[in-house]
C-alpha cells in the first residue's frame, strides 16, 4: 500500500514541458532602391500651430476625446559631442487633425503631461519610449498609454523599424525627411518643417490601426 501511495505522488508531481512557442517568421522589407520608386505622401488635413495658452487649451478639448493618438517629438540636432537637446516639438495627430505644440512659445506643463500620463489615451510612435523620457527631463512625469510601433511590427515578424521603412512596407508610400535634421527650436517653423512634423504623427496613427 505504501509503495502505491509513493508512486500516485510520484506521477502527480511530474511538471509537464511547455510546448515551445512558435517562432515568428520575419516578413521581408523592402530595399531603399525600391523604397525610392514608392510615391510620397504627406499630411493634407488641418494643422494647428499652439504657440498660447488658449491654443493649447482648446487643442486638449479635442485631444482627450480621441482613443489613439499619433505622437512624435522634435529636437534640434547637434553636432556637438556629449551636448544634447531637449524636444522642442510635440506632435499629436486625430484622424482629422494634426496639432503641433511648440515649447519654444509654450511650457511642457501639467496639463499635456497629464495627457501623455494617461492609459485612458494611447499614444502611438516609433521609438516612442526614448521621446517620452527626453520630455520627462522637461517635466517629471509617468507616461502611460504607450505603444511603440516598432516592437508592435517586430512581434509580428516586421523587420521595418523605422517610420519611413514601416509607411513604405505597410501602407504603400513613402514619407520625406528632408526637414529632419532642421532647427526645432525656430520660433516660426517653416512651411516644410510644418508638414513634416504633421505627417510624421499622422503616419504613426495609421501604422497603429494596420498593424493592429
Amino acid at each position: 500500500m505504501s509503495s502505491m501511495n509513493t508512486s500516485f505522488h510520484r506521477r502527480k508531481n511530474v511538471k509537464k514541458t511547455p510546448a515551445p512557442k512558435p517562432a515568428v517568421v520575419l516578413q521581408p522589407c523592402l530595399t531603399k532602391d525600391e523604397i525610392n520608386l514608392l510615391p510620397i505622401q504627406a499630411w493634407n488635413g488641418p494643422i494647428v500651430l499652439v504657440q498660447d495658452d488658449a491654443a493649447l487649451n482648446a487643442a486638449l478639448e479635442q485631444l482627450w476625446k480621441e482613443p489613439v493618438l499619433g505622437f512624435d517629438t522634435e529636437t534640434r540636432p547637434t553636432f556637438t559631442k556629449g551636448k544634447v537637446c531637449l524636444p522642442a516639438l510635440i506632435q499629436l495627430s486625430t484622424a482629422d487633425t494634426a496639432y503641433l505644440i511648440q515649447l519654444t512659445h509654450l511650457p511642457f506643463d501639467d496639463r499635456v503631461a497629464e495627457l501623455l500620463a494617461s492609459p485612458r489615451v494611447l499614444k502611438v510612435g516609433v521609438a516612442i519610449h526614448d521621446d517620452m523620457k527626453a520630455l520627462a527631463r522637461i517635466h517629471d512625469f509617468t507616461p502611460a498609454g504607450v505603444v511603440d510601433l516598432a516592437a508592435l511590427a517586430r512581434a509580428k515578424g516586421i523587420q521595418a523599424q523605422g517610420l519611413r521603412t514601416l509607411s513604405a512596407n505597410l501602407l504603400g508610400f513613402r514619407i520625406s525627411k528632408s526637414a529632419q535634421c532642421s532647427n526645432w527650436e525656430n520660433r516660426e517653423l517653416s512651411p516644410q518643417q510644418v508638414k513634416y512634423a504633421a505627417t510624421d504623427a499622422w503616419v504613426g496613427r495609421e501604422l497603429y490601426f494596420h498593424l493592429i
